[in-house]
């Protein structure tokens, strides 16, 4: 092969990475880029904390429930014929947002964009294993996984920024764009490529698998809102576990699984799921408590907040791009604990804010939790996907997005309900004087509740609010910080050593499961 025909393959492996990183910012944008909307959605459509969750988490949990079979179909149909119905429908969703002024219509769309995102973020993952050489793929996965997870900041950034001169739906409208480039990059540079030996598709294993998901974060959102102990959410609940336990025992039993169980057995694959899972359970979680902090009890501006976030994004997209070459010589066994570690001393030093605390306080806190995901993130992901056979990498890829997005459906749900439950205890002895239907509005939202104190000139309602408030978030952050300890000593015992950092590099690929995986 001629130099000139070299240098034309890797710049057109270039473009692909480049529109594969757009489509994915894009998707990414879309979960985290709305939270710093959340107070005017509430001002203006009425919504109740519980349906600010389920507006966040209606697109995030079906998007984690249809991921697997997404990825399947990829494989089986086209990776680029999915992708532009993805991009296709990602427009067409976010178009007709901006026409709604309901919690109900919302949350509908929301959830019609996680079935679009769905389509889409497998893809972009398994194009860039798929024709990108070994040698070149750990550096390839690397920045995937920086826009990954800086890419959430750089949405929250351009939604600050919309936010200073139009309404929330304003962000839909970049959505629109950002779709149709995305969707005439893909027509323009993206191979066409598919698996020879397709998997089965898995309709029952598809159900199984929605109606678990679903039923846990129903209970878990409206857990606060209709009691703990309330028939429905202890159905849900109780049903959501049962609804995974038989999609389990599903799989084990097909002869062609949507995703074999077993495959958590090898090193690399289960301790990269599990961090990713803990990694943006923290993070999802963690926007959506600061944000609405930041505004509403700070008093920044949906701009200010959104900047206020930025440096994470600085320390999060360039360290991830080294993070698989540290991971090659020390071992994700080292690197991945170390990272989830910084996440929870940052999650430990921001449950500290107060009522008036100042950015340097934070800073203090952002810096860490940016480098931990650095550290954490793009070694767990490159360890997923070297540790299934190349044609298995649609599977790998799907697997990388589920536990990213069941992690964060799941940190919105459980962070916010034990925000939501912490709020409503707290403020619930100071709104006992109020009508009834008032004293409800307050304890629904922090939003309603200072408003009703401005309305009826009671300062002390307000600054109790906030106080409930600022002690929910704390306990949700602490929460947060004893699950990212428990995955790092996890990490720690059961992901790959020194010996096995080759292959999670993503230098080769392992071609089946070895005794030292299986261990």
């Amino acid at each position: 092969m001629t130099p000139l025909i070299i240098r034309n393959e890797a710049r057109r492996r270039a473009a692909v990475l480049r529109v594969m990183c757009l489509a994915l910012m894009m998707v990414v944008a879309s979960v985290a880029g709305l939270n710093v909307a959340l107070p005017g959605i509430a001002r203006d459509t009425g919504a109740s904390q519980t349906q600010l969750q389920w507006i966040v988490d209606a697109y995030a949990i079906v998007f984690a429930a249809l991921l697997l079979p997404a990825g399947a179909i990829g494989d089986r149909f086209g990776r680029k014929p999915l992708l532009v119905a993805g991009l296709a429908l990602f427009g067409v969703a976010s178009f007709a947002a901006l026409f709604v002024h309901s919690p109900g219509a919302l949350i509908g769309l929301r959830a019609l964009l996680g079935v679009a995102a769905a389509l889409i973020m497998p893809v972009t993952l398994s194009v860039i294993t798929t024709i990108f050489p070994p040698e070149e793929r750990g550096k390839a996965v690397g920045t995937w996984a920086g826009v990954a997870a800086g890419g959430g900041v750089i949405g929250l950034l351009a939604s600050g920024i919309l936010l200073h001169f139009f309404s929330w739906s304003s962000i839909f409208a970049l959505n629109v764009v950002l779709a149709a480039l995305a969707l005439a990059g893909t027509l323009l540079v993206v191979p066409a490529t598919r698996e020879s030996r397709p998997p089965r598709l898995d309709p029952i294993g598809t159900l199984l698998s929605v109606l678990g998901l679903a039923a846990i974060v129903f209970g878990t959102i409206e857990g606060p809102d209709r009691g703990w102990t309330s028939p429905l959410t202890l159905t849900a609940l109780v049903g959501g576990l049962a609804g995974v336990v038989l999609f389990i025992r599903w799989e084990l039993n097909r002869q062609q699984p949507m995703i074999d169980p077993r495959n958590f057995l090898r090193r690399g694959f289960g301790a990269g799921s599990l961090s990713i899972t803990v990694q943006f359970f923290a993070f999802f979680g963690f926007l959506f408590l600061v944000l609405p902090y930041l505004q509403l009890v700070l008093g920044y501006s949906p701009l200010q907040a959104a900047t206020a976030l930025l440096p994470m994004a600085a320390v999060v997209i360039p360290l991830s791009r080294f993070a698989p070459k540290i991971a090659g010589r020390v071992g994700v066994r080292v690197v991945g604990p170390l990272g989830l570690g910084l996440m929870a001393t940052g999650f430990i030093v921001l449950s500290t804010l107060g009522t008036s605390a100042s950015y340097w306080h934070l800073l203090a806190g952002l810096l860490p939790l940016g480098a931990g995901m650095a550290l954490a993130g793009s070694p767990a992901t490159t360890a997923i996907v070297a540790s299934l056979p190349r044609e298995k990498q649609g599977v790998a890829s799907a697997v990388n997005d589920v536990s990213r997005e069941l992690g964060g459906a799941l940190g919105i749900a459980v962070l916010g309900s034990i925000l939501n439950t912490a709020y409503r205890s707290g403020v619930e002895q100071h709104t006992a004087a109020l009508p009834t239907a008032l004293a409800d509005k307050a304890r629904a939202s922090l939003g309603a509740a200072q408003a009703l104190g401005d309305r009826l000139g009671s300062g002390d309602l307000a600054t109790h609010a906030n106080s409930a408030f600022v002690h929910g978030v704390s306990l949700a952050l602490i929460a947060g910080a004893a699950l990212l300890v428990g995955g790092a000593v996890f990490v720690a015992l059961r992901a790959p050593g020194r010996a096995e950092s080759e292959e999670n590099a993503g230098r080769r690929v392992l071609p089946s499961v070895t005794p030292a995986d299986a261990a």
